[in-house]
């Protein structure tokens, strides 16, 4: 094979593989969850949300929440759970409850 003809494959694959990982990042859409990192966000994030909500468990965190720039999950002892949406600063900005199992999907689905 010519070496230009060589570059020319080359350069088509790398495009499809550009292109592949694109349409797959997009695929994902809003549902990929980032956790905040361990460290002082996370700290004070947990601080905040658990002080929100009088205590309870941390299940889940986000950072680059659709509705904040935080969110902490918080499983209360009755089996609510409360997603606590905090700003920059860390002030609570919103909350929801959800009955005990509401984020559980039905069997069967």
């Amino acid at each position: 094979m010519k070496r230009t003809t060589k570059w020319v494959v080359g350069a088509v694959a790398s495009v499809a593989i550009a292109a592949g990982s694109v349409g797959i990042a997009v695929a994902g859409g809003d549902d990929s969850e980032t956790p905040i990192p361990p460290g002082t966000a996370l700290d004070q994030a947990t601080a905040a949300a658990l002080a929100h909500t009088g205590g309870g468990t941390v299940t889940a965190t986000e950072i680059g929440d659709e509705e904040s720039l935080y969110e902490v999950e918080v499983t209360l002892a009755d089996g609510r759970q409360v997603d606590v949406q905090l700003d920059a600063a860390f002030n609570v900005v919103g909350d929801k409850t959800d009955a005990p199992g509401a984020d559980e999907e039905a069997p069967g689905n």
